[in-house]
C-alpha cells in the first residue's frame, strides 16, 4: 500500500474530481495510487474503445515514437497518409483532415460548411443544429451546441446557429432560409442523456437537405469507431452525410480526431485550415491500430451482441427497481432513473470500485470498452443492483 500525496492546487479547478489519482490501466480496469482497482464503464467518455492501454495501441505508439515524432504539418508523413486512406476506404467520404480533439474537428466542419456557402450558395452561413446537442467547448462549437448550461457563458457567442428539435423534421424545415448552408447533429445526443435520432428521422433529414441543396454534417465523435455496432452510426440508416467528424475512440486513448468530407464538400483552399500537430504521425499510428481492430466484421458483431446483453441487463435492473427505460444503441446506453439520484449513485459506485457517468441528474450513461466481457458487465450490474437496493430501502424507511 502506498501513501503517495499529490498537490492538487496547481491544476485549474474546472470540474469536481474525487481525490484518487489513477496510475495504471489495463482493459476495463484502472488502479489508483493506493492500489485500489476500479471497473471502468466510462472509459474516458467512450475514448478507450479497446480498453485502457491496449497492447496494439501501445506498441504502435512506441514503434512510431522511435522512428518519427513529427516532421511538421507542412510535409507528408506515412501514418497520416495510411490512416486517411483507410478511413476513406471504409466510409462514404473522399478526403480527411486530422485534428487533435473532437471540438477541433467540429470547428473544422463548421468552417468547411461556411466556406462551401461562400463559394456555392451566395454566402449562406447559417447552420441548423439541435436542442440538447453537444459539439465541443470552443466558442463556435459551444454556439452550435444546444446545451442550456452554455447559454449564459462567454458572451457574445458566435452567431449563425439555429436550433431545431430532435426527431421533429418540421422544426428543421421551418428554420431553412436563404442563409442556411447545413444541418449538424449527433446521431445520438450523448451529453444530454443518450437521446437517439431515429433512423427514419435521419433519412428524412437527408432527403430534406438534398432537396434544399444543404450539407448534412454528422458529429460521430461519440458514436463512431464501432460504438453502436457499425463502424460509423450512419451505416444503420442507409444514407450518408456530406461531412462527418470523428474523435474520442479513433485514437484509442490518445488525442486524435478527424474531419471527413465528400469530394463535393471538400472546398478548403490553401491557408484556410491547419494545425501544428494535426496529422501527427504518432497519433495517426495509434489511429491505424484502432481502425484495424474495430473495423473487423467479427469485432463489430461482438459489439452488437455485447450491447444487446448490456441493454437486457439494464432493463432487468429497471424492472426490479421500478425505473425508466433504457436508451441508446450498441455500447452507448443510458438508464432513466426517473429521480434525480444519478450523482449519488455515481459517488457510491466509485467508493465500491466501479466508474459510472451521470450526464443528467436522472440518467446514468454506460460507455464501456468495446471489448468489455460478459463477466465485467455482470460485475457492474451487481454493483448497481446493490446500490439501488439500498437506495430503495432508504426511501421506504423515509
Amino acid at each position: 500500500m502506498t501513501t503517495a500525496t499529490h498537490p492538487y492546487d496547481a491544476l485549474m479547478d474546472i470540474t469536481a474530481r474525487p481525490k484518487a489519482v489513477f496510475v495504471r490501466g489495463a482493459g476495463s480496469y484502472l488502479w489508483d495510487d493506493s492500489r485500489k482497482r476500479y471497473l471502468d464503464f466510462v472509459q474516458g467518455w467512450a475514448v478507450n474503445c479497446l480498453g485502457h492501454s491496449p497492447p496494439a495501441v501501445a506498441d504502435a505508439l512506441a514503434s512510431q515514437a522511435k522512428r518519427l515524432l513529427t516532421p511538421s504539418p507542412a510535409f507528408y508523413n506515412e501514418p497520416s497518409l495510411k490512416l486517411a486512406q483507410a478511413l476513406v476506404e471504409t466510409s462514404a467520404f473522399d478526403q480527411v483532415f486530422f485534428a487533435n480533439s473532437g471540438a477541433e474537428a467540429n470547428e473544422g466542419a463548421i468552417k468547411l460548411a461556411r466556406k462551401y456557402g461562400s463559394l456555392y450558395k451566395g454566402g449562406a452561413f447559417e447552420i441548423i443544429s439541435f436542442e440538447g446537442g453537444f459539439h465541443g467547448r470552443t466558442l463556435a462549437t459551444m454556439s452550435a451546441s444546444g446545451k442550456k448550461a452554455f447559454e449564459p457563458l462567454f458572451e457574445p457567442k458566435v452567431s449563425g446557429f439555429k436550433k431545431a428539435k430532435l426527431n421533429d423534421i418540421a422544426s428543421v424545415e421551418t428554420l431553412i432560409n436563404g442563409n442556411t448552408v447545413a444541418v449538424m447533429l449527433e446521431p445520438i445526443q450523448g451529453e444530454s442523456g443518450v437521446w437517439p435520432a431515429t433512423d427514419q428521422f435521419l433519412r428524412e433529414l437527408r432527403a430534406l437537405t438534398e432537396a434544399h441543396g444543404l450539407l448534412l454534417i454528422l458529429d460521430e465523435i461519440q458514436t463512431g469507431m464501432g460504438r453502436t455496432g457499425k463502424l460509423f452510426h450512419y451505416e444503420h440508416t442507409g444514407i450518408a452525410p456530406d461531412i462527418m467528424t470523428l474523435g474520442k475512440g479513433i485514437g484509442g486513448g490518445v488525442p486524435l480526431a478527424a474531419l471527413l468530407a465528400t469530394e463535393r464538400a471538400s472546398c478548403f483552399e490553401h491557408g484556410d485550415q491547419g494545425g501544428t500537430f494535426n496529422g501527427n504521425p504518432v497519433m495517426c499510428a495509434a489511429g491505424l491500430a484502432v481502425l484495424e481492430q474495430v473495423s473487423k466484421p467479427d469485432f463489430l458483431k461482438q459489439v452488437t451482441e455485447t450491447g444487446l446483453l448490456l441493454e437486457s441487463e439494464l432493463q432487468k435492473v429497471s424492472v426490479r427497481h421500478g425505473l425508466g427505460g433504457v436508451r441508446g444503441r450498441g455500447l452507448l446506453l443510458a438508464l432513466d432513473l426517473k429521480l434525480p439520484i444519478a450523482p449519488g449513485i455515481v459517488a457510491q459506485a466509485f467508493e465500491a470500485g466501479v466508474l459510472l457517468n451521470a450526464p443528467q441528474l436522472d440518467t446514468l450513461r454506460f460507455m464501456p470498452a468495446l471489448n468489455v466481457t460478459k463477466a465485467e458487465i455482470a460485475e457492474m450490474i451487481g454493483c448497481l443492483d446493490e446500490i439501488l437496493t439500498k437506495a430503495g430501502a432508504a426511501r421506504r424507511v423515509a
